[in-house]
């Protein structure tokens, strides 16, 4: 999409607001990321070099609201810095479009909303937008609402590609159907939310192709008491696995926050790496997996799917002055599951360490610190030498300007 046909869409969407005398917000976001990385995802090796890379995120957000609709198009451009020739045609290079959907406010209480939009849930676990990712991660879906004193929403989405002979789908997604039932309930201090995912992955049958299905079936309850926070994740996995094999699989989440800090403890089932009857690893699916086991992304963030699971004892700090905000994570990492025959389940221990500054209310910068000390057993899975340093490091600059509100 080029830049005139971007300044005409904004154009339109501002005169209709404006005419209905509704709302109508347009910012953007700014996002560039310097990361410095020798073991960041997988074990470095003696006498490996550290990378040094830029990406940067830039969007462009339209939001149209009244008493009828609410639509949103934030369009984005993802690139790491030095992948674009200075002069270029920009034929290549074109704009994406991360989220275009429309809400249709049937009642106060009762709504569909359709369209490529972010789907978050609770804390990210099944589904979540993946914002620390420069692209993030966001759904061509239609989901039904209801909310007055509970919320119940229905989801729906079915993938194809774009020849319409067949009924053939060959990505570039994990799913071609899926459907799913939230439910959300707020009492004085608590809430609870149940979830129920039916997800469809593709598998040929000869000339055929068919779904396999499976089922995560769980909640989230969370309960304050004053300064004592508390938080609990159970969910069941069951079903086909696209290899065909049975599902048997599970997710514990227990949490608890007092003041600035932060202890908690989450397992995720895994598969002995001698099991060949049944799936046991747990798979996160949808959700922001940055953000639960280790900034570093040696788990569940494009890796260790139907591996080993894991053991996560974690403790948190964060410690927030004027305009300056510093976090700590400290991770002790296990195998759910066995690695190989008279290994270990220590993994290793990771600790996180991150400072912001608020310049201004449309700008920070955040620098970040990792490092990863891995045991023995992390070698048979991830390969590299567990013996030498891993460390991985970032600097980042933000700015959300706010054009229009």
């Amino acid at each position: 999409m080029n830049n005139s046909r971007i300044i005409f869409l904004v154009i339109v969407i501002m005169c209709v607001s404006f005419a209905a005398k509704a709302q109508f917000s347009l910012s953007g976001e700014y996002r560039p990321r310097t990361e410095l990385s020798r073991g960041y995802k997988s074990l470095a090796i003696e006498d490996q070099k550290a990378s040094l890379i830029t990406s940067q995120r830039t969007r462009l957000n339209a939001m149209f609201k009244n008493e009828y609709i609410i639509t949103s198009l934030v369009l984005q451009d993802v690139r790491q810095w030095g992948s674009q020739p200075q002069l270029v045609g920009n034929e290549d290079y074109a704009l994406s479009v991360h989220q275009a959907w429309a809400e249709v406010l049937f009642t106060p209480q009762f709504s569909l909303k359709a369209g490529r939009q972010e789907v978050v849930y609770d804390d990210h676990r099944i589904f979540g937008n993946v914002g620390w990712a420069q692209q993030a991660r966001s759904h061509d879906m239609a989901i039904f609402k209801y909310e007055d004193e509970i919320k119940l929403h229905f989801g729906v989405a079915h993938n194809e590609n774009s020849d319409i002979t067949d009924n053939i789908y060959s990505g570039p997604d994990a799913y071609k159907d899926l459907q799913f039932l939230w439910f959300h309930n707020d009492w004085e201090n608590s809430g609870l939310s149940l979830l129920l995912l039916n997800n469809g992955v593709p598998y040929m049958e000869g000339e055929d192709q068919k779904n396999r299905y499976s089922q995560t079936i769980g909640g989230r309850y969370t309960t304050a008491f004053e300064d004592l926070h508390l938080a609990g994740n159970f969910y069941l996995q069951t079903g086909k696995h696209v290899s065909g094999d049975k599902i048997s699989a599970s997710n514990l989440l227990l949490e608890a926050a007092y003041k600035n800090f932060v202890v908690g403890y989450e397992r995720l089932s895994g598969t002995d790496y001698n099991e060949t009857e049944k799936f046991k690893s747990f798979t996160p699916l949808y959700g922001t997996n940055h953000k639960f086991n280790g900034f570093m992304d040696y788990f569940y963030v494009g890796s260790h799917i139907g591996s080993v699971g894991l053991n996560d004892l974690y403790l948190k700090y964060k410690y927030t002055k004027d305009k300056f905000v510093f976090d700590a994570h400290l991770h002790y990492f296990s195998a759910a599951a066995e690695v190989a025959p008279d290994a270990s389940g220590y993994l290793g221990t990771e600790l996180d360490l991150s400072g912001k500054w608020i310049v201004n209310p449309f700008t920070s910068i955040t620098l970040g610190y990792s490092t990863m000390f891995a045991g023995d057993s992390m070698e048979i899975l991830k390969g590299g030498d567990s013996s030498v340093g891993q460390h991985w490091a970032y600097l980042m600059l933000s700015v959300t300007p706010s054009f229009i509100k």
